[in-house]
């Protein structure tokens, strides 16, 4: 079993000059096989921290032929410092999260030589022209979704975009709403009662006043969470309002497009004073979801389930246009809110 420690190793800026500035290892070099779980990557380098403490590793060759490279399009050149085209976009075997396997050089770095069976995983589809997995992370126990009440308004196809994944993957979500004090009381009440009633938990924040802050330090203890929303909805406020001290940089809002700027630009998972662990990822404008059929969609969202199975087309039935379907009979009858169906409905586009 692995087991996550957060012990720091004091010598960690020592084994990243030794790995950026060695040549290519090769196996013969690694003698000592170890356990621990990667908690941040960066420029194709990888954190794994282990009982002993951290060490900085590449991975193995024969993980390396698992990586892809697409080519990328044209609009996304200009936001990857990179030599080669076909090297943005990188799809990684190892995600933040994973129990690996490695082997440690004599001389200070390591090597990656298997990924663990993983517990789950959270994926979408990545950016790109090619149809292609992005693990975002994973062995995780809940999936925090963050949006803002406003700067930027809220994607309500983008929230069922993620509780979609989190239920296809089978990680409980937290919806939690951030900067409450941009908007008058209840203006949200509606649509966030929609939710509690399939199920979902809610916590309603606001960094400024401290709404809300204290419900969520709670529900992020002894638990490993994702946090995700777009770029700009505070994710990073609420991790320093949660914990004082981490001292994350804090972006602006572009008040000409009300759209946020990037401040995390890399995965990582954060340790809290409760126990908890954070994997705070960057902001994600598009979230596509990963290896869902048109024809399982429905079972995703938690008030379809019951009517799947009982339309006049049987499993065949997508729930747009046939005669007899028990879905769109049940958005009829107010039994499935209309705002979820369509979001159902722009999924199957």
């Amino acid at each position: 079993m692995c087991i996550l420690h957060v012990t720091r190793h004091p010598s960690i800026s020592r084994l990243i000059r030794s790995l950026l500035f060695r040549g290519k290892p090769t196996l013969a070099r690694y003698t000592n096989h170890a356990e621990g779980v990667v908690y941040k990557k960066q420029l194709g380098t990888y954190f794994v921290r282990t009982p002993d403490g951290e060490i900085v590793c590449s991975i193995s060759s024969r993980l390396r032929k698992e990586l892809i490279y697409p080519i990328a399009d044209r609009s996304s050149i200009g936001h990857h410092r990179v030599q080669k085209v076909d090297d943005i976009h990188m799809i990684d075997p190892v995600a933040i999260g994973d129990c690996v396997q490695f082997v440690v050089a004599d001389d200070g770095p390591g090597m990656i030589t298997e990924v663990l069976p993983r517990r789950n995983k959270l994926a979408r589809t990545a950016a790109g022209v090619k149809q292609l997995e992005q693990i975002i992370a994973a062995n995780v126990d809940q999936l925090v979704t963050v949006f803002a009440a406003l700067l930027p308004a809220p994607h309500w196809n983008l929230l069922d975009r993620y509780l979609v994944t989190a239920e296809e993957a089978e990680i409980p979500p937290l919806i939690v709403m951030t900067k409450l004090d941009l908007v008058e009381p209840g203006t949200f009440d509606a649509v966030l009662d929609e939710y509690r009633a399939l199920g979902y938990s809610v916590i309603l924040t606001s960094t400024t006043t401290g709404q809300g802050i204290d419900d969520l330090r709670a529900a992020l203890g002894g638990k490993t969470s994702v946090l995700i929303g777009k770029s700009g909805v505070g994710k990073t406020s609420l991790l320093n309002a949660i914990q004082p001290g981490l001292g994350l940089r804090v972006g602006e809002v572009s008040k000409a497009l009300k759209k946020g700027k990037h401040t995390t630009t890399h995965v990582e998972m954060i340790g809290l004073e409760n126990d908890g662990y954070i994997v705070d990822t960057p902001g994600m404008r598009e979230f596509s979801t990963w290896n869902i059929d048109n024809g399982d969609l429905a079972l995703y969202f938690r008030e379809m389930q019951p009517f799947v199975g009982s339309c006049r087309f049987g499993l065949d039935c997508t729930h747009r246009t046939e005669p007899g379907c028990a879905i769109l009979k049940a958005v009829g009858a107010g039994h499935i809110s209309e705002r979820r169906y369509h979001s159902y409905a722009r999924m199957l586009e």
